[in-house]
Protein backbone atom coordinates (compact mmCIF):
# COMPACT_ATOMS: atom_id res chain seq x y z
CA UNK A 1 0.00 0.00 0.00
CA UNK A 2 2.89 2.79 0.98
CA UNK A 3 4.65 2.12 -2.61
CA UNK A 4 1.37 1.97 -4.60
CA UNK A 5 0.30 5.30 -2.61
CA UNK A 6 3.67 7.44 -3.20
CA UNK A 7 3.35 5.91 -6.80
CA UNK A 8 -0.33 7.54 -7.05
CA UNK A 9 0.98 10.35 -5.38
CA UNK A 10 3.63 11.62 -7.93
CA UNK A 11 0.99 11.09 -10.60
CA UNK A 12 -1.68 12.85 -8.59
CA UNK A 13 0.81 15.91 -7.83
CA UNK A 14 0.51 17.22 -11.29
CA UNK A 15 -3.36 16.81 -11.22
CA UNK A 16 -5.26 19.77 -12.38
CA UNK A 17 -7.74 21.91 -10.06
CA UNK A 18 -10.42 21.32 -12.32
CA UNK A 19 -9.92 17.46 -12.15
CA UNK A 20 -9.76 17.15 -8.81
CA UNK A 21 -12.67 19.98 -8.12
CA UNK A 22 -14.95 17.40 -10.33
CA UNK A 23 -13.69 14.24 -8.47
CA UNK A 24 -14.81 15.81 -5.51
CA UNK A 25 -18.19 16.71 -6.93
CA UNK A 26 -18.52 13.71 -8.57
CA UNK A 27 -18.05 11.45 -5.04
CA UNK A 28 -20.62 13.75 -3.15
CA UNK A 29 -23.61 12.73 -5.60
CA UNK A 30 -22.42 9.34 -5.22
CA UNK A 31 -22.56 9.64 -1.79
CA UNK A 32 -26.06 11.13 -1.57
CA UNK A 33 -27.88 8.18 -4.64
CA UNK A 34 -26.07 5.75 -1.76
CA UNK A 35 -27.03 7.20 1.25
CA UNK A 36 -29.08 4.70 2.40
CA UNK A 37 -26.52 1.85 2.06
CA UNK A 38 -24.06 3.94 3.86
CA UNK A 39 -27.12 4.76 6.58
CA UNK A 40 -27.71 0.59 6.77
CA UNK A 41 -23.76 -0.23 7.27
CA UNK A 42 -23.76 2.58 9.88
CA UNK A 43 -26.11 0.96 11.61
CA UNK A 44 -24.85 -2.07 11.91
CA UNK A 45 -21.26 -0.37 13.63
CA UNK A 46 -23.72 1.44 16.04
CA UNK A 47 -25.43 -1.88 17.04
CA UNK A 48 -22.15 -3.81 17.38
CA UNK A 49 -20.97 -0.65 19.10
CA UNK A 50 -24.13 -0.65 21.81
CA UNK A 51 -23.04 -4.56 22.27
CA UNK A 52 -19.64 -4.02 22.79
CA UNK A 53 -20.85 -1.39 25.81
CA UNK A 54 -19.22 1.42 23.88
CA UNK A 55 -19.75 5.11 25.99
CA UNK A 56 -22.31 7.08 24.55
CA UNK A 57 -19.64 9.65 23.53
CA UNK A 58 -18.05 7.07 21.10
CA UNK A 59 -21.58 6.02 19.90
CA UNK A 60 -22.64 9.50 18.75
CA UNK A 61 -19.24 9.80 16.98
CA UNK A 62 -19.63 7.09 15.38
CA UNK A 63 -23.18 8.02 13.99
CA UNK A 64 -23.54 9.07 10.36
CA UNK A 65 -27.35 9.60 9.81
CA UNK A 66 -28.80 11.49 6.73
CA UNK A 67 -28.18 14.94 8.62
CA UNK A 68 -24.75 14.22 9.47
CA UNK A 69 -24.07 12.96 5.89
CA UNK A 70 -25.53 15.56 4.29
CA UNK A 71 -23.35 18.05 5.89
CA UNK A 72 -20.31 16.08 5.26
CA UNK A 73 -21.18 16.13 1.63
CA UNK A 74 -21.92 19.95 2.14
CA UNK A 75 -18.39 20.95 3.07
CA UNK A 76 -16.95 18.68 0.96
CA UNK A 77 -18.72 20.89 -1.76
CA UNK A 78 -17.48 23.78 -0.26
CA UNK A 79 -14.34 22.64 -0.79
CA UNK A 80 -14.59 22.70 -4.39
CA UNK A 81 -15.40 26.46 -4.12
CA UNK A 82 -12.05 26.91 -1.68
CA UNK A 83 -9.12 28.08 -3.93
CA UNK A 84 -6.15 25.43 -4.36
CA UNK A 85 -3.31 26.09 -2.80
CA UNK A 86 -0.92 23.95 -4.55
CA UNK A 87 0.97 25.62 -7.22
CA UNK A 88 0.66 29.13 -5.45
CA UNK A 89 3.56 31.42 -5.72
CA UNK A 90 4.38 33.38 -2.73
CA UNK A 91 7.42 35.62 -0.66
CA UNK A 92 8.82 36.44 -4.54
CA UNK A 93 11.83 38.56 -4.71
CA UNK A 94 14.97 39.60 -6.88
CA UNK A 95 18.23 39.33 -5.78
CA UNK A 96 21.07 41.94 -6.24
CA UNK A 97 22.31 39.41 -8.45
CA UNK A 98 19.62 39.30 -10.33
CA UNK A 99 18.42 35.62 -9.74
CA UNK A 100 14.29 35.51 -9.24
CA UNK A 101 13.38 33.42 -6.46
CA UNK A 102 10.36 32.20 -4.99
CA UNK A 103 8.50 29.59 -2.67
CA UNK A 104 5.57 27.44 -4.52
CA UNK A 105 3.48 25.51 -2.70
CA UNK A 106 3.31 21.68 -3.34
CA UNK A 107 1.20 18.33 -1.73
CA UNK A 108 3.01 16.91 1.24
CA UNK A 109 3.03 13.64 -0.28
CA UNK A 110 1.17 10.55 1.70
CA UNK A 111 -1.30 11.12 4.34
CA UNK A 112 -1.52 8.10 6.92
CA UNK A 113 -3.96 8.86 9.20
CA UNK A 114 -5.60 6.97 11.89
CA UNK A 115 -8.49 7.34 13.73
CA UNK A 116 -11.37 6.17 15.70
CA UNK A 117 -15.08 5.73 15.44
CA UNK A 118 -15.37 8.93 13.26
CA UNK A 119 -16.63 7.91 9.46
CA UNK A 120 -16.96 11.32 9.49
CA UNK A 121 -13.23 11.57 8.81
CA UNK A 122 -12.77 9.01 6.05
CA UNK A 123 -14.62 11.59 4.05
CA UNK A 124 -13.30 14.46 5.49
CA UNK A 125 -9.44 13.15 4.51
CA UNK A 126 -10.79 12.16 1.16
CA UNK A 127 -12.10 14.88 0.05
CA UNK A 128 -9.34 17.23 1.44
CA UNK A 129 -6.35 15.06 0.21
CA UNK A 130 -8.04 14.47 -3.79
CA UNK A 131 -8.34 18.69 -3.20
CA UNK A 132 -4.10 19.03 -2.35
CA UNK A 133 -2.95 16.51 -4.62
CA UNK A 134 -2.04 14.20 -1.56
CA UNK A 135 -2.37 10.56 -1.82
CA UNK A 136 -4.17 9.05 2.03
CA UNK A 137 -3.60 5.54 3.26
CA UNK A 138 -6.64 5.54 6.05
CA UNK A 139 -6.60 3.40 9.14
CA UNK A 140 -10.46 3.28 10.77
CA UNK A 141 -10.87 1.13 13.81
CA UNK A 142 -12.52 -1.68 14.26
CA UNK A 143 -16.07 0.13 15.08
CA UNK A 144 -16.72 1.20 12.20
CA UNK A 145 -15.33 -1.38 9.56
CA UNK A 146 -18.60 -1.07 7.61
CA UNK A 147 -19.56 2.37 7.75
CA UNK A 148 -15.33 2.66 6.51
CA UNK A 149 -16.39 0.26 3.70
CA UNK A 150 -18.98 1.49 2.08
CA UNK A 151 -17.40 4.92 2.00
CA UNK A 152 -14.40 4.31 0.38
CA UNK A 153 -16.47 2.02 -2.19
CA UNK A 154 -17.97 5.38 -3.32
CA UNK A 155 -14.36 7.56 -2.52
CA UNK A 156 -12.53 4.43 -5.11
CA UNK A 157 -15.26 4.43 -7.39
CA UNK A 158 -15.35 7.90 -7.98
CA UNK A 159 -11.34 8.44 -8.51
CA UNK A 160 -11.66 5.52 -10.99
CA UNK A 161 -14.21 6.85 -13.07
CA UNK A 162 -12.86 10.73 -12.99
CA UNK A 163 -9.55 8.81 -14.78
CA UNK A 164 -7.42 8.87 -11.37
CA UNK A 165 -5.58 5.89 -9.32
CA UNK A 166 -7.84 4.96 -6.79
CA UNK A 167 -4.40 4.17 -4.85
CA UNK A 168 -4.62 8.24 -3.94
CA UNK A 169 -7.00 6.62 -1.44
CA UNK A 170 -6.52 3.52 0.39
CA UNK A 171 -7.98 1.76 3.57
CA UNK A 172 -6.37 -0.21 5.57
CA UNK A 173 -8.78 -2.98 5.44
CA UNK A 174 -8.03 -4.92 8.63
CA UNK A 175 -9.18 -4.22 12.27
CA UNK A 176 -5.84 -5.74 14.03
CA UNK A 177 -3.65 -3.55 16.17
CA UNK A 178 -0.33 -4.69 14.17
CA UNK A 179 -1.25 -3.15 11.15
CA UNK A 180 -0.99 0.19 13.28
CA UNK A 181 2.30 -0.69 14.56
CA UNK A 182 3.39 -1.43 10.57
CA UNK A 183 1.63 1.78 9.46
CA UNK A 184 3.46 3.94 11.52
CA UNK A 185 7.01 2.98 10.97
CA UNK A 186 6.44 3.14 7.14
CA UNK A 187 8.53 6.07 6.78
CA UNK A 188 10.30 5.46 3.17
CA UNK A 189 6.61 5.88 1.81
CA UNK A 190 4.72 8.05 3.80
CA UNK A 191 5.80 11.39 4.73
CA UNK A 192 3.02 12.38 7.95
CA UNK A 193 1.08 10.40 10.16
CA UNK A 194 -2.20 11.97 12.01
CA UNK A 195 -3.95 10.05 14.89
CA UNK A 196 -7.17 11.30 15.63
CA UNK A 197 -8.62 9.52 18.94
CA UNK A 198 -7.86 9.39 22.42
CA UNK A 199 -4.67 10.48 24.48
CA UNK A 200 -3.58 6.73 24.33
CA UNK A 201 -3.17 6.85 20.60
CA UNK A 202 -2.05 9.88 20.45
CA UNK A 203 1.05 8.92 23.26
CA UNK A 204 1.51 5.33 21.14
CA UNK A 205 2.07 7.25 17.84
CA UNK A 206 4.26 9.64 19.60
CA UNK A 207 6.55 6.98 21.33
CA UNK A 208 6.62 4.44 18.37
CA UNK A 209 5.99 6.06 14.36
CA UNK A 210 8.95 6.65 12.60
CA UNK A 211 7.18 9.19 10.54
CA UNK A 212 6.56 12.79 11.68
CA UNK A 213 3.62 13.06 13.66
CA UNK A 214 0.67 15.89 13.89
CA UNK A 215 -1.03 15.53 17.18
CA UNK A 216 -4.34 17.42 18.90
CA UNK A 217 -7.81 17.09 18.73
CA UNK A 218 -7.94 16.28 22.58
CA UNK A 219 -9.19 19.50 24.06
CA UNK A 220 -10.30 20.30 27.94
CA UNK A 221 -11.49 23.81 26.71
CA UNK A 222 -11.96 26.56 29.02
CA UNK A 223 -13.67 29.89 29.38
CA UNK A 224 -13.12 32.23 31.87
CA UNK A 225 -15.72 34.99 33.12
CA UNK A 226 -14.37 38.37 34.03
CA UNK A 227 -16.10 40.69 36.04
CA UNK A 228 -17.42 42.72 33.62
CA UNK A 229 -18.83 40.31 31.69
CA UNK A 230 -22.84 40.69 30.60
CA UNK A 231 -24.33 37.59 32.81
CA UNK A 232 -27.49 36.65 30.10
CA UNK A 233 -25.00 36.43 27.20
CA UNK A 234 -22.02 34.73 29.14
CA UNK A 235 -24.73 31.84 30.20
CA UNK A 236 -25.60 31.62 26.21
CA UNK A 237 -21.97 31.30 25.20
CA UNK A 238 -21.15 28.88 28.28
CA UNK A 239 -24.50 26.90 27.59
CA UNK A 240 -23.85 26.43 23.66
CA UNK A 241 -19.87 25.33 24.34
CA UNK A 242 -21.09 23.08 26.83
CA UNK A 243 -24.36 21.54 25.48
CA UNK A 244 -24.73 21.50 21.55
CA UNK A 245 -22.58 19.06 21.09
CA UNK A 246 -20.84 17.57 24.46
CA UNK A 247 -18.99 14.53 22.95
CA UNK A 248 -16.61 16.47 20.51
CA UNK A 249 -13.26 18.01 21.35
CA UNK A 250 -14.37 22.02 21.68
CA UNK A 251 -16.46 20.99 23.69
CA UNK A 252 -16.68 23.04 26.93
CA UNK A 253 -14.57 21.12 30.03
CA UNK A 254 -14.18 24.57 32.95
CA UNK A 255 -15.77 27.63 33.68
CA UNK A 256 -13.88 29.83 35.35
CA UNK A 257 -15.38 32.95 37.57
CA UNK A 258 -14.29 36.18 38.79
CA UNK A 259 -14.82 36.32 42.17
CA UNK A 260 -16.34 39.80 42.31
CA UNK A 261 -19.21 38.06 40.54
CA UNK A 262 -19.05 34.24 41.77
CA UNK A 263 -22.18 35.11 44.29
CA UNK A 264 -24.56 36.17 41.64
CA UNK A 265 -23.38 34.43 38.52
CA UNK A 266 -22.87 31.11 39.45
CA UNK A 267 -26.37 30.01 41.05
CA UNK A 268 -27.69 31.43 38.07
CA UNK A 269 -25.33 29.87 35.86
CA UNK A 270 -26.07 26.19 37.58
CA UNK A 271 -29.87 26.72 37.30
CA UNK A 272 -29.66 27.34 33.51
CA UNK A 273 -27.73 24.67 32.42
CA UNK A 274 -29.43 21.85 34.70
CA UNK A 275 -32.48 21.97 32.15
CA UNK A 276 -30.03 20.48 30.08
CA UNK A 277 -29.15 17.48 32.45
CA UNK A 278 -25.64 19.25 33.13
CA UNK A 279 -24.08 17.89 36.31
CA UNK A 280 -20.68 20.02 38.20
CA UNK A 281 -17.30 19.28 39.31
CA UNK A 282 -16.95 21.87 41.51
CA UNK A 283 -13.52 23.27 43.00
CA UNK A 284 -13.62 23.96 46.66
CA UNK A 285 -13.42 27.74 45.57
CA UNK A 286 -17.10 27.52 44.06
CA UNK A 287 -18.58 25.21 46.91
CA UNK A 288 -19.48 28.08 48.97
CA UNK A 289 -21.56 29.99 46.12
CA UNK A 290 -23.40 26.85 45.51
CA UNK A 291 -24.63 25.43 49.06
CA UNK A 292 -28.67 25.50 50.00
CA UNK A 293 -29.64 28.86 51.18
CA UNK A 294 -30.03 27.92 54.42
CA UNK A 295 -28.14 29.54 57.57
CA UNK A 296 -24.45 27.47 58.20
CA UNK A 297 -24.99 24.83 55.17
CA UNK A 298 -22.36 22.37 54.81
CA UNK A 299 -21.23 20.05 51.39
CA UNK A 300 -23.63 17.80 52.04
CA UNK A 301 -26.10 20.92 51.04
CA UNK A 302 -25.02 21.39 47.67
CA UNK A 303 -27.18 21.79 44.79
CA UNK A 304 -28.13 18.10 43.84
CA UNK A 305 -25.89 18.89 40.56
CA UNK A 306 -23.34 19.60 41.62
CA UNK A 307 -20.46 17.65 43.70
CA UNK A 308 -16.75 18.42 44.68
CA UNK A 309 -14.68 17.78 42.61
CA UNK A 310 -11.66 15.45 42.45
CA UNK A 311 -8.10 16.17 42.32
CA UNK A 312 -7.49 15.00 38.69
CA UNK A 313 -10.66 16.56 37.74
CA UNK A 314 -9.80 19.34 35.66
CA UNK A 315 -7.19 17.05 33.95
CA UNK A 316 -10.10 15.22 31.97
CA UNK A 317 -11.85 15.81 28.64
CA UNK A 318 -15.42 15.61 29.79
CA UNK A 319 -17.04 14.42 26.47
CA UNK A 320 -19.99 14.22 28.02
CA UNK A 321 -22.66 16.65 29.80
CA UNK A 322 -20.25 17.44 33.08
CA UNK A 323 -18.81 21.01 33.82
CA UNK A 324 -15.77 21.66 35.99
CA UNK A 325 -16.37 25.14 38.01
CA UNK A 326 -13.81 27.17 39.91
CA UNK A 327 -13.76 30.72 41.38
CA UNK A 328 -10.52 32.50 40.83
CA UNK A 329 -9.10 35.71 41.89
CA UNK A 330 -8.71 37.48 38.86
CA UNK A 331 -7.31 37.01 34.83
CA UNK A 332 -3.99 35.90 36.09
CA UNK A 333 -5.26 33.03 38.27
CA UNK A 334 -7.59 32.41 35.54
CA UNK A 335 -4.41 32.29 33.36
CA UNK A 336 -2.44 30.12 35.12
CA UNK A 337 -5.27 27.59 35.26
CA UNK A 338 -5.41 27.34 31.74
CA UNK A 339 -1.87 27.05 31.24
CA UNK A 340 -1.72 23.94 33.75
CA UNK A 341 -4.65 22.23 32.38
CA UNK A 342 -5.43 23.02 28.92
CA UNK A 343 -4.66 20.95 25.96
CA UNK A 344 -3.97 23.83 23.82
CA UNK A 345 -7.12 23.28 22.24
CA UNK A 346 -9.88 26.19 21.99
CA UNK A 347 -10.04 28.50 25.39
CA UNK A 348 -11.74 31.65 25.62
CA UNK A 349 -12.60 34.99 27.92
CA UNK A 350 -16.03 36.21 28.33
CA UNK A 351 -15.45 39.83 29.12
CA UNK A 352 -16.46 43.86 28.43
CA UNK A 353 -13.49 44.66 28.86
CA UNK A 354 -11.01 45.27 25.93
CA UNK A 355 -7.21 45.58 28.06
CA UNK A 356 -8.36 41.80 29.71
CA UNK A 357 -9.39 40.61 26.40
CA UNK A 358 -5.90 41.55 24.63
CA UNK A 359 -3.95 40.06 27.79
CA UNK A 360 -5.90 36.73 27.60
CA UNK A 361 -4.83 36.84 23.96
CA UNK A 362 -1.22 37.48 24.83
CA UNK A 363 -1.07 35.09 27.58
CA UNK A 364 -3.05 32.07 26.25
CA UNK A 365 -1.10 30.03 24.19
CA UNK A 366 -4.00 27.46 22.16
CA UNK A 367 -4.50 26.71 19.12
CA UNK A 368 -7.62 28.85 19.14
CA UNK A 369 -8.09 31.60 21.81
CA UNK A 370 -11.50 33.20 22.17
CA UNK A 371 -12.76 36.65 23.20
CA UNK A 372 -16.77 36.60 23.82
CA UNK A 373 -17.86 33.35 21.80
CA UNK A 374 -18.40 29.67 22.28
CA UNK A 375 -15.63 27.31 21.81
CA UNK A 376 -17.74 25.08 19.62
CA UNK A 377 -16.68 27.05 16.57
CA UNK A 378 -13.14 25.52 16.26
CA UNK A 379 -14.20 23.49 13.56
CA UNK A 380 -12.62 23.76 9.79
CA UNK A 381 -16.22 24.49 8.37
CA UNK A 382 -16.99 26.78 10.97
CA UNK A 383 -13.16 28.83 10.06
CA UNK A 384 -14.08 29.00 6.39
CA UNK A 385 -11.38 25.98 5.72
CA UNK A 386 -14.73 23.98 4.29
CA UNK A 387 -13.59 20.58 6.12
CA UNK A 388 -10.38 19.66 8.07
CA UNK A 389 -8.47 16.74 8.38
CA UNK A 390 -7.88 17.38 12.27
CA UNK A 391 -7.10 20.08 14.65
CA UNK A 392 -3.48 20.30 15.83
CA UNK A 393 -2.80 21.65 19.10
CA UNK A 394 1.30 21.56 18.31
CA UNK A 395 3.38 24.51 17.31
CA UNK A 396 5.55 23.10 14.31
CA UNK A 397 3.96 23.08 10.38
CA UNK A 398 0.19 24.16 11.70
CA UNK A 399 -2.05 24.69 14.57
CA UNK A 400 -5.80 24.91 14.80
CA UNK A 401 -8.36 23.08 12.23
CA UNK A 402 -6.07 21.64 9.30
CA UNK A 403 -7.67 22.54 6.23
CA UNK A 404 -5.83 22.86 2.59
CA UNK A 405 -2.92 25.16 3.12
CA UNK A 406 -1.67 22.94 6.12
CA UNK A 407 -1.23 20.01 3.83
CA UNK A 408 1.03 21.63 1.54
CA UNK A 409 4.81 22.10 2.09
CA UNK A 410 6.87 24.19 -0.80
CA UNK A 411 9.86 24.34 -2.71
CA UNK A 412 12.13 27.00 -3.47
CA UNK A 413 12.06 28.30 -7.33
CA UNK A 414 15.18 29.82 -8.88
CA UNK A 415 14.91 31.46 -11.50
CA UNK A 416 18.40 32.73 -13.41
CA UNK A 417 20.28 33.43 -16.98
CA UNK A 418 22.65 31.37 -16.56
CA UNK A 419 24.05 32.28 -12.83
CA UNK A 420 27.01 30.94 -11.46
CA UNK A 421 28.05 31.60 -8.16
CA UNK A 422 31.39 33.53 -7.93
Amino acid sequence: MGVNAQKAAKHFAITSTELKNSTILHMTDLLLNRKAEIINANALDISAGKEAGLSGARIDRLTLDQSRLEEIVENLRDVTNLPDPVGEVFDEKTLPNGLRVHKQRVPLGVLGVIYEARPNVTLDIAGLGIKTGNAVILRGSGETINSNRALIAVIQESLIQSGLPMEVVQFVDDPDRERVVELIRLHQYIDMLIPRGGAALHKFCRENSSIPVITGGIGICHLFVDQSVDTDAAIRVIQNAKVQRPTVCNSLDTVLIHQAIAEEFLPLLVDRLVESDVTFRADESALPYLVAANEGAKVKDLHPAVVPAEPDDFDIEWLSLILGLKVVEDLDEAIKHIARHSTGHSDGILTRSDENARKFIAAVDSAAVYVNASTRFTDGGQFGLGAEVAISTQRLHARGPMGLRELTTYKWVVEGDYHVRG
